[in-house]
């Protein structure tokens, strides 16, 4: 927020050393009100130290706050309320922007932080369930990199585990091979969902399954090779999902990566004397984390995710040595994660606490959860087909002359399945509605592309400079456009640092919103002074959307 470091340095000042500048700074808010001011100081922390009423020190500090940029300073019950000085505020925050463009609320912090997401099963396609960790996983990626963090994204694939073998056990039964070739994933879906509707009925098969996997595990050549060729296939369809939604990978390294890696945990375990054994499996009790026993190797000697997941995490210690490591996976996993961190930690690994899980909701549909394994899943690939078919009706309606028009249907048929999961905070479930969506109105994807188009069709029928008209505004529309502008690098430190791309959609929302308020009232063609507000409004929106693995386009 724009004056927040001046408004800090100048009460520190005057507090003589009783708060710190940072203590000071961390407790300066914005009012909820614009009556009360652009920013406010709350005096309740200061009543323990000098011993009197809030509203009494909040008056006396009123009394003795002063610099240029303060137009108005007023106490308000235990606040300190502070007015901007429109004119030489608004002429700097101008300045700072345009002087930043795209680069504007970049930060240089050090520092290498790898991050799990997506993680798709293969021979089973992209469903709606699993967007949640590969959107929010990629905002959070793309933010720290905004705050300049070296970022390393890891597709941990699912490519291992006992469901294959059932798998495996449903295509030498039922399977065809000309007919997985001609549709691998769909048949391999099928034929996944067919063992489990036949399981119901035989639960034998389950055994079934699990030889199968155990002859994959002792490393059959046709298990190994018919799981190659599931893994290969699935890895393409993969990517032709990845594409339409604009994310990147550094690693596709899933489960089975990892198989060659658990001896070795087991075998630190062991030497530290950590492992028990219970009911014929072997644990590490985890009684003084108030966590059940981590399971590490089934009585059958079969792995376990735990044994998976340790391994991983110090394959990634060692290989990337990061700072901190980031798992965007289901609040369903939250005790795993947590017993990860335990065991890391009895292990002696310091850096244990630098494992982070980043937990969050389900998708709904209709109030319950989709389940892959009765078949009632809903695609991504067949959303974003129909996303995109209403899309570019209300595209041809709009502007019918549109050039381009298949590349920008397909940024706001992204854009829109996006945000729709974005603007929701990663721990709230959310309702599937291809309705909410899609709507240009609202709080939408949509509606803030249209607001960027909005902005980049003033500057291009102006054709000046913007940078030539900055000067002081006052105006209350204008003003709070300003504010909004300003708080810009804030929002993305916060976005960042809470793990939640809600916050950056919610802000972009509002600075639409402000930037509308704005253009219903100003025709900005025939006012100039007002260029650079729109070019600000234009690159923040354009940036923000970017951050959150959104595309902006010039017109639509």
């Amino acid at each position: 927020m724009y004056g927040k470091k001046i408004l800090a340095t100048v009460i520190a000042g005057e507090l003589k050393g009783d708060l710190s500048y940072q203590e000071v700074e961390a407790l300066i808010e914005v009012p909820k009100l614009d009556t009360h001011g652009d920013l406010s100081f709350p005096c309740f922390s200061l009543a323990k130290v000098y011993q009197s009423p809030p509203q009494k020190l909040a008056q006396q500090l009123a009394d003795k706050l002063s610099h240029p940029l303060f137009a108005h300073v007023e106490a308000t019950g235990g606040y300190v309320n502070i007015k901007i000085n429109r004119v030489m505020g608004s002429k700097e925050i101008l300045k700072n922007m345009i002087a930043g463009g795209p680069d504007y609320g970049n930060q240089q912090k050090n520092g290498h932080i790898t991050i799990d997401l997506s993680s798709p099963n293969i021979a089973k396609p992209f469903a709606m369930g699993h967007l949640r960790s590969t959107v929010i996983g990629n905002s959070i990626g793309l933010l720290a990199e905004k705050l300049g963090y070296q970022v390393t994204r890891i597709n941990h694939i699912g490519d291992w585990g006992t469901q294959f073998g059932k798998l495996l056990y449903a295509y030498t039964k039922w399977g065809d091979e000309q007919s997985v070739k001609q549709n691998p994933i769909q048949e391999l879906f099928r034929l996944y969902v067919q063992f489990h509707d036949e399981a119901a009925k035989h639960p034998e098969l389950d055994e079934e399954g699990r030889a199968w996997f155990k002859k994959l595990e002792m490393g059959d050549p046709k298990a190994l090779d018919l799981w190659q060729w599931f893994r290969d296939e699935s890895l393409k369809d993969f990517k032709t999902i990845y594409n339409r939604i604009h994310v990147d990978f550094d690693s596709y390294d899933g489960e089975a990566f990892y198989n060659d890696k658990m001896e070795r945990v087991i075998k630190l375990l062991k030497e530290k004397n950590l492992l028990e054994e219970s009911e014929g499996a072997m644990v590490v009790q985890l009684d003084e984390y108030d966590l059940p026993p981590c399971l590490i190797q089934k009585s059958e000697g079969t792995s376990l995710y735990a044994t998976r997941d340790l391994a991983a995490a110090i394959y990634r210690k060692e290989t990337y040595n990061f700072d901190a490591s980031l798992y965007v996976v289901g609040r369903e996993q939250t005790i795993h994660f947590q017993q990860l961190k335990a065991v890391l930690a009895k292990m002696g690994y310091g850096w244990a606490e630098d494992i982070v899980h980043v937990p969050f909701g389900m998708i709904l549909k209709d109030g319950k959860k989709m389940s892959t394994r009765k078949g009632k899943v809903i695609l991504l690939q067949d959303v974003l087909d129909e996303v995109n078919l209403l899309v570019a009706e209300q595209m041809d309606a709009k502007n019918p002359a549109l050039k381009d028009k298949e590349a920008i249907k397909q940024q706001i048929g992204a854009g829109a399945v996006i945000f729709h999961d974005l603007k929701n905070h990663r721990l709230h479930d959310v309702e599937f509605s291809i309705e909410q969506m899609t709507s240009f109105e609202g709080e939408t994807g949509p509606y803030l592309q249209y607001s960027h188009v909005r902005a980049c069709s003033i500057l291009e029928k102006v054709k000046e400079n913007p940078t030539l008209w900055i000067q002081g505004l006052e105006d209350d529309e204008s003003w709070k456009v300003l504010k909004q502008l300003a708080a810009f690098p804030a929002i993305v430190e916060k976005a960042y640092n809470e793990k939640a791309p809600s916050i950056m959609a919610d802000y972009l929302l509002k600075l639409a919103q402000a930037f509308n308020r704005l253009y219903g009232k100003v025709k900005v063609i025939d006012h100039k002074e007002y260029l650079p507000v729109v070019f600000g409004v234009q690159n923040v929106l354009r940036e923000g959307l970017r951050l959150l693995g959104i595309q902006a386009p010039a017109k639509m």
